[in-house]
């Protein structure tokens, strides 16, 4: 049991995957959806004060000594860019409703990394970024097993 739940923590903090693929992933593992949902939420929260806190760090240092992934970084920070303006106009509420809706590119990693683009602080973006996780959260489990198998 213990492993099933590491394991559905660690795929809900890969990016891209994050709790979308960790709460499917720790269901099919043999957890109830009850035990994948928290599980996934958390897991997917860990990372985002560090992404917060120290990404511009991280990129500056990739930049410098691996100068083959300035691309990749580019188009990370390009990719915060784009969404950068929806999050600006709605400030908590446009952070919130980015992480929240589960689809390809949205997510705790790109709002963390739009809220450090953007200079947020921690205390402002993490309440949002959390209320999104768990609202997504909420979401999926709602469309990967209705509300009748989550309630009976």
């Amino acid at each position: 049991m213990l492993g099933k739940i590491l394991m559905t923590l660690a795929v809900s903090m890969i990016p891209v995957i994050e709790l979308r693929g960790a709460i499917p992933i720790g269901v099919a593992a043999g957890l109830s959806p009850w035990l994948a949902i928290p599980v996934a939420i958390i897991g997917n929260l860990i990372p985002v004060p560090f992404i917060i806190l120290f990404i511009r760090k991280v990129f500056a240092w990739m930049r410098r000594k691996m100068p083959r992934l300035d691309g990749v970084v580019t188009r990370l920070e390009q990719r915060a860019e784009n969404k950068k303006e929806t999050v600006l106009r709605y400030e908590f509420w446009g952070l919130f409703v980015f992480v929240a809706i589960p689809l390809p590119g949205t997510g705790a990693w790109t709002g963390a990394l739009i809220a450090a683009m953007l200079d947020m602080r921690l205390k402002k973006a993490m309440p949002s970024i959390a209320l999104g996780v768990l609202t997504a959260g909420i979401i999926v489990a709602f469309v990967t097993y209705g509300a009748g198998a989550l309630l009976f």
